[in-house]
């Protein structure tokens, strides 16, 4: 892309609105517009990070087996009425009737639906295990939307459901699950952390919150050191093999990390005083073991192996993608503006032309382009006529993770710069040996 055909409206001065550092950058970077109270247009770099992030879920999802689906953002009353949670949920819930008088709803999540389509559709243990998911808008009703995408009422989420035989089987769902999110998130350059948590309206006993550490965190977190220790990394896992995921959701969880809402002091004060830890955590994923909750309710049975019907049992996992964007942001940034993780960069490096309009510039930066792009990689040029303060100021606010600056004086001597936005390390290269470089970064990126 060159940056003088793309939609890219950055904002020099830090809005008033915006309280915490991901909305300022957010709408100083130009990837989002309020439209309404806690509801957002994403613009085209906003839009590019939310792709590669639902990019990443899918690959993960696909990965452990699990089948994507699409179900509707309106569902009936009717289905959360069999279940009994629709007086239940609260105003949070958007309520609406259609022109027939039908009471309807906009789905903050999707338990019923998606038993729903079980029900009518398995009926013999054979088809068992199953797991189904889908990335797709919500929305909850926040009585007091704040802070850009991290507590928006519209936002987009990947809600997953499995369906299983017998506790044991729905178990292994949930630690195949735990392993999931472990490699996802660390794929987009997060540690976050699965904490004991409290299920809320979901419902259910065995639940994990997965939090980021920061200091805009909504919730207080209370941990032991150690576990910020533990990387996934690139092990290989075999998903079908129950002592595997088990292994993984001890080593994982047997250290304590919990939210204030299950924190337990008496246990918290057996950890040693030097690995104590309290800080704040964005939550970025929950994953809930619910048992047969929704399935006796609703009448999602199978013939089990006795010939018996069988009321399945249930869990449910979800990952905030929008919300992710901001959880990252509030990660990794600095004064200068966003420092994205290469596994999630809207763009693979920035292009910097120092003298646009020289030939010999011109033409490198144009060689350059097109190297990169032809290994399927995606430069973003900026091939503006501005000053080279500006066009900097613009690469470190958008937070691309490598700088390629051409100008005539390094040309003269057969080099370009590259630059690493995390550290501003800079080194001088032939353009030839900047492109072998940045490829063999992002491969090493999209191996781990």
């Amino acid at each position: 892309m060159r940056l003088s055909r793309y939609f890219l409206p950055v904002l020099k001065e830090n809005p008033s609105e915006a309280q915490i550092v991901s909305h300022r950058l957010m709408l100083r970077a130009g990837m989002i517009k309020q439209a309404s109270a806690g509801i957002y247009s994403w613009l085209p770099l906003g839009f590019k990070v939310l792709r590669k992030l639902e990019n990443i879920i899918h690959e993960e999802q696909a990965r452990a087996g699990h089948i994507a689906i699409q179900m509707p953002i309106i569902q009936s009353a009717d289905l959360w009425r069999e279940s009994g949670r629709y007086d239940d949920y609260g105003q949070e819930m958007l309520r609406m009737k259609d022109r027939h008088d039908r009471d309807m709803l906009f789905t903050p999540t999707a338990e019923e639906l998606v038993t729903d389509i079980f029900r009518g559709h398995v009926n013999s243990y054979k088809d068992l295990p199953l797991t189904l998911y889908q990335i797709q808008w919500k929305f909850r009703d926040e009585i007091r939307p704040r802070f850009g995408v991290m507590r928006g009422r519209e936002f987009y989420m990947k809600d997953g459901y499995n369906f299983d035989l017998t506790k044991e089987d729905a178990l292994h769902a949930y630690n195949r699950h735990l392993v999931t999110y472990l490699r996802t998130y660390e794929r987009m350059g997060l540690q976050a952390i699965p904490m004991r948590a409290d299920s809320g309206p979901i419902g259910g006993d065995n639940t994990h919150e997965f939090l980021v550490l920061a200091d805009t965190g909504e919730s207080e977190v209370f941990y032991d050191s150690a576990v910020t220790d533990l990387t996934f990394g690139d092990r290989q896992i075999d998903y079908d093999s129950r002592e595997q995921c088990q292994a993984i959701l001890e080593e994982f969880t047997s250290k304590y990390a919990r939210t204030d809402e299950t924190h337990d002091e008496a246990l918290f004060n057996q950890i040693p005083e030097e690995r104590r830890r309290v800080a704040r955590g964005i939550e970025v994923g929950q994953i809930f073991y619910f048992g047969t909750k929704y399935s006796e309710a609703m009448g999602a049975t199978v013939q089990g192996p006795d010939g018996k019907p069988t009321p399945v049992h249930m869990g449910s996992h979800g990952i905030g993608v929008s919300r992710l964007i901001g959880a990252i942001i509030e990660a990794s940034h600095d004064d200068k503006g966003i420092i994205w993780p290469e596994g999630v960069t809207p763009f693979h490096c920035g292009i910097v032309n120092l003298k646009q309009g020289d030939g010999e510039a011109d033409a490198a930066c144009e060689k350059l382009y097109g190297a990169l792009t032809a290994l399927g990689l995606e430069p973003l040029y900026d091939d503006r006529n501005e000053r080279a303060g500006g066009k900097f100021a613009t690469m470190d606010l958008i937070g691309l993770p490598w700088r390629i600056t051409v100008g005539p004086r390094g040309l003269k001597n057969g080099v370009v710069e590259l630059t690493s936005r995390r550290t501003g390390e800079s080194e001088e290269l032939s353009p030839e040996a900047a492109v072998t470089k940045i490829a063999e970064i992002y491969q090493l990126a999209h191996g781990a």
